[in-house]
């Protein structure tokens, strides 16, 4: 009778929510994971991502003990130590797999996360803006805007990509044409020194909307000032973008766009990742129809000479907000491959 297949813990930690499932590898196909139990937490609501582990596994029965667990966690893993601004919270690594009961722990930024998260996507999972020489054989890296803007990269080792976390939303704004400079010089005023998580991101909508309206680029809309006030300034603003209501909001998505898409093949570049661009993030999904006009792929392409290299490149938005929790469960999965 064959063995049963050893049980994962696996989470995805953000500022708003915690995710966490128990996985198995799927009866009669070892490639295959199965979710047998899992719940969203509120993160504010708790204290640490230990308490919200046990809170989990007390209120599920399992035939047999986990084996081993990965966390995907903002924040870069420093000497073991990682630091949620966030929430306000350490976590320490080298204490967890005492105060969870579990042998084997890992914790990954969740950008890491993520890029193991892109190897059990399905096509369905995923928005083609272009199909490149169509191999994921090759590097890869993931760019994922949402609150901040995180980024990863995946060396390919001829058999299978190994993620690594970098904080590279962090390196210098970079402007490519003369409104994007004077947006740089507005955001130095704020910030001192600007980078590309000033731009690329959440806040970076609201902040190219507030340059936009001070330098009088547009005029503002009272209703979208209103809601601005009431609401998530960046949803506000891509929805009166889209739906054609204030020509400063469309300026502003234009300009977002563009320069997503400049950092976006700036990593590529970088990572030289032939076998794929991945746009992760809770924002691409939701701009995905801006993302699919040409203004955004002609930002990414243009890289002088290094055009045709990126046109071979396959593009992708990654549709699946539960990428993170998969990355985190086939982490957790590998690590029970060292014996």
């Amino acid at each position: 009778m064959p063995s049963p297949s050893p049980l994962i813990l696996a989470g995805d930690l953000g500022g708003t929510n915690f995710r966490v499932g128990v996985f198995h590898k799927s009866e009669g196909d070892d490639s295959e994971m199965e979710r047998l139990h899992f719940r969203k937490f509120h993160s504010e609501d708790h204290h640490s991502l230990e308490e919200m582990v046990q809170l989990f596994l007390s209120g599920i029965t399992l035939e047999s003990p986990v084996q081993a667990a990965c966390f995907g966690v903002p924040g870069p893993n420093v000497a073991g130590v990682v630091t949620l601004s966030n929430l306000g919270w350490k976590i320490d690594t080298h204490t967890l797999p005492q105060s969870l009961g579990i042998q084997r722990v890992v914790v990954l930024n969740d950008l890491e996360a993520t890029a193991y998260g892109l190897s059990v996507l399905q096509k369905t999972d995923l928005a083609t803006l272009q199909a490149g020489a169509g191999s994921n054989a090759g590097n890869q890296c993931v760019i994922a805007p949402g609150t901040g803007l995180g980024e990863a990269g995946l060396f390919w080792d001829g058999k299978r990509h190994h993620p690594w976390a970098c904080e590279g939303g962090h390196a210098d704004f970079a402007p490519t044409d003369d409104l994007q400079r004077e947006l740089l010089d507005y955001l130095r005023r704020d910030y001192g020194r600007v980078s590309f998580e000033r731009v690329v991101s959440g806040m970076g909508i609201a902040n190219i909307y507030r340059f936009l309206k001070n330098a009088n680029k547009g005029v503002e809309n009272p209703i979208v000032a209103q809601e601005m006030v009431e609401l998530d300034p960046a949803a506000v603003i891509d929805r009166h973008a889209a739906d054609g209501s204030c020509a400063l909001c469309r300026t502003t998505m234009d300009l977002f766009v563009q320069a997503l898409g400049a950092e976006a093949s700036n990593m590529a570049l970088k990572t030289m990742s032939t076998g794929g661009v991945f746009l992760g993030g809770g924002i691409p999904p939701k701009i995905l129809p801006l993302l699919r006009r040409p203004l955004f792929l002609e930002s990414f392409l243009n890289k002088g000479r290094l055009r045709s290299v990126l046109e071979t490149m396959p593009l992708h938005v990654v549709l699946n907000d539960e990428t993170a929790l998969l990355g985190s469960a086939c982490r957790a999965f590998r690590l029970l491959e060292v014996r």
